[in-house]
């Protein structure tokens, strides 16, 4: 198996069908996480999929239903950045309760107009859907707080809504010409009870609508949006580092941690390229000094130049979290395939993370 996983076809260099449209380089997504004998269908795969469901997986059979319950996570993160902005947020089901955050940084002045936070029930403040992209719907209700967005299939796009202290937003992202969307199946590879985990994501979504933060409104017509849907049976701790960057033509997203390389892909002129392990070179306790990520196939080396961040840090003895995710911009370079020529990569607007959970 090469580093990509099952879900990889060999990669013999980029190249274009002759209708234009480029070659893929992945298998189509499968149409479950698992195979029929209730095993992960570990790969990278490109398209959608419709439901990340470990109902079935047959290791978790072997689970008593609490410790299913307490193991599975599921979240949806949505970034949504601009000359002007970035806008993080996210909906986290964690099995036991539900949590979610919003956050609007403003990067003329560096600072944070919003950052809102709160903690709910499961199932009556938030909750999740198994369908990660289409007929996908989340939602997160609390005191003074609202916060949604779900897919409409007659326009292919994800309807936006966020009603919270500090921070108002409507926007719509359209998927209806989005870039390939990335599928990663596979085992946890870090020491504990995690089994597996699965994560549909995608690059540069156009968006249209407005955030409205610290007395200032902002237009977003010339936004760009990222999805991040995850469902797994995590290991009681579990932690990652991760980075994640986009516009129209290049993106990108790393993890280093509890999933291995399987997550790790370059978008780049249409193209979805996988890439190998990730390396993240930093300082944890200046989180706001220059980050280094590169891949040990050479196929991105970058450095992140942060412009501010949203952190928070939590110990409830039994559950605990150090959660901080810098915004910044992304300089250096990139290759379609080994031999190729260095593309130059400049102020490519996107965050890193340093996350640690015992959840």
């Amino acid at each position: 198996m090469d580093r990509a996983g099952a879900g990889t076809v060999a990669q013999a260099g980029l190249g274009q069908q002759e209708s234009g449209k480029p070659v893929s380089l992945l298998a189509r997504a499968p149409s479950s996480v698992l195979l029929p004998d209730g095993t992960a269908a570990t790969g990278r795969y490109e398209g959608r999929i419709a439901r990340l469901d470990w109902g079935g997986l047959a290791a978790a059979d072997r689970r008593p239903f609490w410790w299913r319950t307490l193991r599975h996570k599921r979240w949806q993160y949505l970034g949504i950045g601009s000359q002007h902005l970035f806008v993080g947020l996210a909906i986290v089901d964690l099995g036991w309760g539900c949590t979610a955050f919003a956050y609007l940084f403003e990067r003329g002045s560096r600072t944070l107009l919003a950052d809102w936070s709160q903690d709910g029930i499961k199932g009556w403040s938030g909750a999740v859907s198994d369908a990660p992209v289409t007929g996908s719907r989340v939602h997160f209700r609390g005191p003074g707080a609202r916060l949604s967005w779900q897919h409409d299939a007659r326009s292919d796009s994800l309807h936006v809504h966020v009603a919270v202290p500090g921070l108002a937003l409507e926007a719509t992202v359209s998927l209806s010409d989005a870039p390939p969307l990335l599928l990663a199946i596979g085992p946890i590879g870090e020491a504990g009870d995690g089994l597996a985990h699965a994560t549909q994501k995608t690059s540069a979504l156009p968006v249209q609508g407005w955030a409205q933060a610290g007395g200032q409104r902002f237009d977003l017509a010339n936004a760009v949006a990222s999805l991040d849907s995850s469902h797994g049976l995590l290991a009681h701790c579990t932690a990652w580092q991760w980075a994640c960057a986009h516009r129209p033509g290049l993106g990108f997203n790393l993890q280093a941690g509890y999933f291995g390389a399987h997550e790790n892909a370059l978008w780049l002129d249409g193209q979805l390229i996988p890439l190998g392990a990730a390396r993240f070179d930093f300082d944890a306790a200046d989180p706001l000094a220059p980050w280094r990520v590169r891949t040990d196939d050479g196929l991105l080396d970058l450095d992140f130049q942060p412009e501010g961040a949203r952190g928070e840090q939590r110990n409830l003895g039994l559950v605990a979290s150090r959660y901080v995710q810098p915004v910044g911009t992304f300089s250096g370079y990139v290759r379609a395939s080994d031999g190729a020529a260095p593309r130059p990569v400049h102020d490519l607007l996107g965050v890193t993370e340093d996350h640690s959970s015992r959840w």
